[in-house]
């Protein structure tokens, strides 16, 4: 099959289906194996590159993805509005891995993005735009929702926010519960079901408020009936990692979801990462239980 004869918007919806399946089979992630072994109309197209942070398929006219490989929870490259930067690789502006960048870019094609969180495992983000090419300063301007593709550039403070909201929701929060729940070894700490679709990533100190940064050793890897119980004080966790239910809700009567589900978690250890610092920070085990205690 010719360059030509694949549809390239196409091709693209297919690729971010094809991840958006397989990270909700697993946490959230995709692994490289995964990535490389896409296949469109018979035709293989791998969606990351071997050496390289961005994938330019010959068969596409512009890039299908790129990579980003963050150290922190907010370190990504931002511009003074709240969005995100890539920048060109080394060399010409208008050859190469850049020609095919600044053309996605122009035609304003959406493009997968890929946040690394461990050799080999990524937070597939998709899809993404590039809203903006700086060439003067070799970078585009990468929007995380195609809400932000057509945000006017603006020092305003109430747009600021709405652009970072909007980046925490489909950045941010995908990368903080792929890697607590990947520190978890994909179970609920509590009950420990092992269903990742089923699974959230809970905060200890919820978003927003001082310590409540979105890191794995302020998250719990929780089924989603008790991510909503924690979050709703029906359940606390103490810094010694043991569960308790609030009594009036362990002397309800409602059926075997509450007795099996909720009323069976008290006095029950909840299960912790192996690496020490993935486990919970038994400051904010304590902060958060003595709210609710206090409840």
């Amino acid at each position: 099959m010719t360059a030509p004869a694949l549809d390239e918007l196409s091709v693209r919806h297919a690729a971010f289906e094809y991840v958006r399946q397989r990270a909700d089979a697993s946490g959230g992630v995709v692994t490289r194996a995964e990535l490389e072994s896409f296949i469109f109309a018979g035709e293989p197209i791998k969606l990351i590159d071997q050496s390289r942070g961005i994938r330019n398929p010959r068969q596409l006219i512009a890039t299908l993805s790129i990579l980003s490989q963050p150290k922190g929870p907010y370190d990504d490259d931002h511009t003074e509005d709240g969005l995100l930067r890539y920048a060109y690789r080394a060399g010409p502006i208008d050859s190469g891995d850049n020609r095919k960048l600044r053309r996605a870019a122009e035609l304003g094609l959406p493009l997968l993005l890929l946040e690394g969180i461990a050799p080999s495992v990524f937070v597939p983000i998709a899809p993404v735009f590039l809203r903006r090419d700086v060439p003067d300063e070799r970078y585009v301007e990468v929007a995380v929702d195609e809400g932000l593709r057509f945000v006017s550039l603006s020092t305003d403070e109430t747009q600021r926010s709405y652009v970072e909201r909007l980046t925490k929701l489909r950045l941010h929060q995908p990368v903080f519960r792929a890697r607590v729940i990947r520190a978890y070894s994909t179970q609920c700490a509590m009950c420990r079901l092992r269903h990742a679709d089923l699974l959230d990533a809970a905060h200890i100190i919820p978003d927003g408020r001082p310590r409540g940064e979105p890191v794995v050793s302020n998250g719990l890897s929780l089924c989603k009936i008790h991510h909503a119980a924690y979050d709703r004080n029906m359940i606390g966790i103490r810094p010694d990692l043991v569960v308790e239910v609030k009594p009036n809700i362990l002397l309800e009567a409602d059926g075997p979801m509450l007795r099996h589900g909720i009323q069976e978690m008290q006095g029950r250890q909840i299960v912790v990462p192996s690496m020490r610092g993935d486990q919970p920070d038994p400051a904010r085990l304590r902060e958060r239980y003595d709210e609710f205690a206090a409840s």
